[in-house]
């Protein structure tokens, strides 16, 4: 009698990490962009996506790390959804190449690409439980029952929601059915996990608990997540490293203090965060500093080192509300850059206070001023005569 023929042994991914320290080394720590000859775990060369007359993506080349929190950040037409979805081979490119692991996916279909996306609806079946949403991909690649028991257990003790396994997606907070649709894309062990909007359905104070508690998991199961987002303050605090993008061109790629402290040019040090802008003129550069020339200034503005300009070349200076200080006048504030100006307005925001300044060239200045005393210990009021001042440090000095 012949042997009953055995099926191959069914490959079985390694566990995902239950909630505790992270043990593997930190992307954010090791930091391996900046090594040239570090191999990229995402290749995206040359990309280009033509829709009519429009360049959606406009030649981009970018290298994604393994492991990293990878953030896509614009304004809406910006191109970075349409990245997105040419990573998940929903959109196909007009020209160019990404390269995922070794593997060139740009013309592969979705379904057989490493990676699985996460969408901003979470897309969750209604008539389902917890347990059964999150098993569902598994179901259908045909995988073993006490197999999909075990990874259903590991992804939901990872997201929090064990007890919640027999819920249904209606039973749940906004927080709790974003976390269901997180633990459906990574039970399957993507190389690479895609987020369009993750956060945007939830409102302001979920949505900033979510994004450090998305940032832990994603540390401890070490894969690698590109995420889209509008929001700055939410690229800022979850990614290892900021894209920003517009019009279809990737602007500037860097850490978040990177993209906040140095822009590259207006557009950045505009869109990212508050800023008070200078046009000017390059006057003099000296080896510690420089002096820019600037009406709106009524004078002249004395920054820090910068890269060689032409004098009188067109520039602008960048200078942040929170590094701005108040007094007022003629008590001594020893700074190099001192503007006259007057209060206009004052924005309470609890533990800080936005003040609006107008200068004597007319020109409007915000300052964020930490509040360390109630309301009423306020040192300014509205309509009082300032000066305003900054360190030569504090300005940016960015082409205009």
């Amino acid at each position: 009698m012949a042997a009953p023929v055995r099926a191959p042994p069914q490959y079985i991914p390694a566990p995902l990490k239950v909630p505790g320290p992270v043990t593997h080394p930190s992307v954010r720590d090791s930091e391996p962009w900046r090594d040239p000859s570090a191999e990229a775990h995402i290749q995206i060369d040359q990309l280009v996506k033509i829709f009519g007359d429009t360049r959606a993506v406009d030649e981009v080349t970018l290298k994604i790390h393994r492991g990293e929190l990878f953030s896509l950040l614009g304004g809406s037409g910006c191109g970075k959804t349409t990245l997105l979805r040419m990573l998940a081979g929903f959109v196909t490119p007009d020209a160019g190449s990404i390269v995922i692991d070794g593997q060139d996916v740009s013309r592969v279909p979705p379904y057989e690409r490493p990676v699985n996306m996460m969408f901003q609806s979470y897309a969750l079946f209604p008539h389902m439980s917890v347990e059964d949403n999150v098993a569902f991909g598994l179901r259908r690649d045909g995988v073993e029952k006490g197999e999909i028991r075990r990874r259903v257990g590991e992804a939901l003790d990872l997201v929090q929601l064990g007890p919640l396994a027999r819920r249904k997606p209606g039973q749940l907070s906004g927080g709790q059915r974003q976390r269901v649709a997180l633990a459906r894309s990574i039970i399957k062990r993507p190389k690479v996990l895609l987020l369009d909007e993750p956060l945007s359905a939830l409102d302001k104070k979920l949505r900033e608990a979510t994004q450090f508690e998305l940032r832990t998991i994603q540390e401890q199961v070490g894969i690698t997540f590109v995420m889209v987002t509008h929001d700055q303050e939410e690229a800022m605090t979850m990614s290892t490293r900021i894209a920003v993008m517009n019009h279809g061109k990737i602007i500037q790629v860097g850490k978040p203090n990177e993209i906040y402290e140095f822009p590259h040019n207006r557009f950045v040090a505009d869109f990212i965060g508050s800023v008070n802008l200078f046009e000017g003129q390059l006057k003099e550069q000296f080896a510690d500093h420089a002096l820019v020339e600037s009406a709106e200034a009524g004078g002249d503005l004395t920054v820090g080192p910068t890269a060689i300009h032409a004098p009188g070349a067109a520039v602008c200076v960048a200078v942040r509300p929170e590094k701005l200080r108040l007094a007022r006048p003629g008590e001594g504030l020893d700074l190099p850059n001192r503007l006259p100006g007057r209060v206009r307005d004052i924005a309470y925001l609890g533990d800080a206070c936005i003040y609006h300044v107008t200068l004597g060239s007319g020109k409007l200045v915000k300052a964020t001023a930490p509040n360390l005393g109630r309301w009423d210990d306020q040192p300014f009021a509205r309509d009082e005569a300032v000066t305003v001042g900054w360190t030569a440090a504090a300005s940016i000095l960015v082409d205009p």
